[in-house]
């Protein structure tokens, strides 16, 4: 059989810290192709839990939360005891200056006691307003210093200010955001390296969507990254990719139309799992090295999935 030798390897990058820190990355082949090459790491999965209580979450995954979605601290311990993923990822929705506006302060001391209660490895996002999250990721990185998180996002806007704030000062993992382009996933990569964040310290988040939402974009990008560097060896481009998959997948209308008006389409929390899995199975089997999951059943799934084909 013949044999395609790859000339670039995708870095591996460490989060989190003891006996439950993960790898992600080191492979230098496309995925699950085990006979052309070293596959690296198996893809990680995680769950997502926020700072205030979901209230537009379906409501079994209410009531699965309804003893510990008021303190994210327990909602933290819950997950990591009962529902055991790779990782841990708290979104800090109620930072949002559209929602609560939480103070950076604030939202410092929530996550360094998310921290300190859980061993598994923590991401942490922000509230995607740009201005907010380098200011909020500015307070968060010394409060969680010496537990090796990965913060989600540096973005064009704020690359600075983040890249300094919490990769430079306190080496953490930094999430490079980019809009589903390679050439803008590349630009920001040399962008954070010549502020000095080493290759090693991120992690691209290249885009994001759900299935049938412009999602062959993301594919395409995705893929395009990895050949760049299998086949190039483009230096810019070899850092293991995050794919946030919750944070869209039960925002679009299949997973949000209530019951009631389209009684044809099912059960919602059926259809929001549906989407978060092929979704994450899809953007996977492209190449992404984690994903961040809401629903248990949804993890249980990928679970099953990344350990049969890795």
């Amino acid at each position: 059989m013949s044999v395609q030798k790859s000339k670039g390897k995708v870095q591996e990058v460490e989060i989190g810290k003891g006996e439950k820190a993960i790898k992600i990355g080191g492979e230098n082949v496309i995925p699950f192709y085990d006979f052309d090459g070293d596959i690296g790491n198996s893809p990680k999965l995680g769950i997502e839990i926020l700072d205030v209580y979901p209230e537009d979450w379906v409501d079994s995954l209410k009531e699965l939360y309804k003893d510990v979605a008021d303190n994210p601290v327990e909602w933290a311990k819950f997950v990591e005891k009962e529902i055991k993923p790779d990782f841990i990822c708290l979104r800090f929705k109620g930072a949002d200056p559209n929602e609560l506006d939480k103070s950076p302060e604030e939202c410092a001391e929530v996550a360094k006691a998310v921290a300190e209660a859980i061993s598994l490895p923590l991401v942490i996002a922000g509230t995607n307003n740009h201005e907010k999250d380098a200011k909020l990721f500015e307070k968060v990185a010394p409060a969680v210093q010496g537990h090796n998180c990965l913060f989600l996002s540096a973005t064009e806007e704020n690359y600075k200010a983040v890249g300094a704030g919490v990769a430079l000062a306190y080496d953490h993992k930094l999430g490079a955001e980019s809009s589903v382009d390679i050439n803008l996933a590349k630009q920001l990569n040399v962008l954070l390296t010549q502020l000095g964040v080493k290759g090693e310290d991120i992690v691209m988040n290249v885009g994001n969507s759900a299935v049938g939402y412009g999602f062959e974009y993301l594919v395409s990008t995705v893929d395009r990254i990895r050949l760049a560097l299998f086949n190039q060896n483009d230096k810019t481009l070899q850092m293991p990719i995050i794919t946030p998959v919750s944070f869209e997948t039960w925002n679009v209308k299949e997973s949000m139309a209530d019951e009631n008006d389209v009684p044809e389409w099912g059960s919602r929390e059926d259809r929001g799992i549906s989407m978060e899995i092929s979704t994450a199975a899809s953007v996977i089997t492209v190449g992404s090295n984690a994903v961040v999951l809401r629903h248990p059943k949804s993890l249980e799934v990928m679970k099953k999935f990344v350990s049969e084909l890795h």
